[in-house]
């Protein structure tokens, strides 16, 4: 109870004074530098110590020597005024028009369903920002951000690489999808073992989303025929609809083609899959504002894309 109340009670005026008095080396000439009385700065030290219960400076004649106290406090000063100092320039610099250039990176669906939305209202925002875009599978967006070649990528998590920061921000709902004669589609429940032995247009292995439904069917022990691999959401619907396959995709990328009839998607029976999208991007001890103003626009549209990542109940 003693230290939370120590806690709330010490302002940062006494901080200033504990730093002023280490650099100045007497009470006088802190005085003289925050220009306030020397009884003045006696006085708030007195009350400091009252509260920790323990000194803050030895006196010995004319000359003082901190204590481990307030070898502590002078630490916590340097931090708390660096933290001010830092916020205060972040909150200066949110008034000033983004220039120069951001670099983005993202997998197919991501530079399809989300970027387009998002960048629209960044760049209503940031005219004078000047948008770069690189479509890239997981592999490469990494490499890119590890090189210096992209500033933040939204990629399908979890990434192993301890070097970059993984905030996941999206939780997408995986379907699956079919031509609207297939038999699958006349069925009002499909089961994993109606999936056996069915030929599948997948997404390339060693991609996260092929992970997560290549562990499904392990786990089910179906075993499907794949025809076909590729990165691209848009040939593997090309495929679905011309009758080449069945596949397992986003809900966000089917459900235009749904709502028009020209696919068929449906969740195999107590089977829920979902896969996750973070940003992703190099570890540093501040981001640049061009980075954080981009997830931050994000995050206030994000609702948007929250309502269209989960199919509707009758799937």
């Amino acid at each position: 109870m003693h230290s939370a109340y120590v806690c709330w009670a010490m302002d940062l005026r006494q901080l200033e004074i504990i730093r002023a008095i280490a650099e100045a080396g007497s009470f006088t000439a802190a005085g003289e530098k925050l220009h306030v009385s020397q009884s003045a700065i006696s006085r708030q030290v007195l009350l400091l110590e009252a509260e920790l219960g323990e000194p803050v400076f030895h006196r010995i004649g004319r000359r003082i020597r901190i204590t481990p106290a307030g070898e502590s406090l002078l630490q916590l000063s340097h931090r708390v005024f660096q933290d001010l100092q830092d916020t205060v320039a972040a909150i200066s610099a949110t008034r000033e028009a983004l220039r120069g250039s951001m670099r983005l990176v993202g997998g197919m669906t991501v530079c399809l369903y989300v970027f387009p939305t998002l960048l629209a209202e960044v760049r209503r925002r940031h005219p004078a920002l000047d948008l770069k875009i690189t479509v890239g599978s997981g592999e490469r967006s990494i490499a890119l951000l590890r090189s210096g070649a992209a500033d933040l990528g939204l990629v399908t998590v979890p990434v192993d690489a301890s070097d970059l920061v993984s905030v996941p921000v999206l939780k997408e709902e995986l379907l699956l999808i079919t031509y609207p004669a297939h038999a699958l589609a006349r069925k009002r429940q499909i089961h994993p073992a109606d999936l056996t032995r069915q030929l599948f247009i997948l997404f390339e292995t060693g991609s996260i989303t092929r992970k997560i439904v290549d562990e499904f069917f392990t786990r089910e022990r179906i075993e499907p025929e794949i025809v076909m691999e590729t990165e691209n959401v848009e040939i593997i619907k090309v495929m679905v609809r011309h009758g080449l396959g069945i596949s397992i995709i986003p809900w966000q990328a089917a459900a235009a083609d749904v709502r028009t009839k020209q696919l068929r998607c449906s969740r195999v029976a107590d089977h829920a899959l979902y896969r996750e999208t973070g940003w992703l991007y190099p570890k540093m001890r501040r981001l640049p504002r061009a980075v954080s103003e981009v997830m931050r626009v994000f995050e206030q549209i994000r609702p948007q894309f929250d309502a269209v990542v989960r199919a509707p109940g009758n799937y």
